[in-house]
């Protein structure tokens, strides 16, 4: 287990709450996702289930972004990774850093950002949404030339939809890391340390 959040006493603050404790809503709401394509409540969704209403509104936005978005999976996987990396999240880390690997995204460049590194190699779409998603990560916003190399290459949807998957990744990491919602990676799989590193 990967504790989430770099703060000690370290403790998971917002736990998965008994069947027996759930009210009707979360119980709805965790059926919810345990019936759709994530198959279970899991990694945000366990301190989301607080709110039972706005994990669902959460979670229909993060069903779009990561199954139906137009953004190609490797592109998506490695953004999710960047925007993990960012905020020390190791829940989505260690979700994603696999993903991207098996979606084609060459395995030095996550290890290099697993490391705080700059990721290389990568394909020219890669290094554009990269670039786009760090910037936006560390300024709050993009530059004209950013957002011009992105629209070219992207089109105005994918821009959209690129600037709320890293908003998306950024509020459910948030809220794994106020939680202290641990991650499981593989057998051997690292995952993140505190900046810096």
């Amino acid at each position: 287990m990967f504790e989430q959040g770099h703060s000690r006493p370290w403790a998971e603050r917002l736990q998965m709450p008994a069947a027996d404790a759930m009210s009707e809503a979360q119980r709805k709401a965790a059926q919810a996702l345990i019936d759709g394509p994530r198959k279970g409540v899991f990694g945000p969704f366990i301190p989301l289930l607080q709110s039972p209403v706005l994990m669902e509104r959460i979670g229909n936005l993060g069903e779009y972004l990561r199954f139906d978005s137009q953004l190609d999976v490797r592109v998506r996987e490695l953004v999710t990774c960047v925007v993990a990396r960012e905020v020390g999240n190791q829940f989505e880390w260690l979700l994603h850093a696999q993903a991207a690997i098996k979606a084609g995204v060459n395995a030095e460049a996550i290890e290099a950002l697993r490391l705080g590194r700059r990721a290389a190699p990568l394909a020219e779409d890669e290094q554009l949404a990269l670039d786009f998603a760090l910037e936006l990560l560390r300024h709050h916003g993009v530059s004209e030339p950013t957002y011009a190399a992105v629209e070219a290459r992207f089109g105005k949807q994918i821009v959209v939809e690129l600037s709320t998957l890293v908003g998306y990744f950024v509020m459910v990491c948030w809220v794994m890391n106020v939680a202290h919602t641990p991650g499981k990676g593989a057998e051997g799989q690292a995952g993140l340390e505190a900046f810096p590193l």
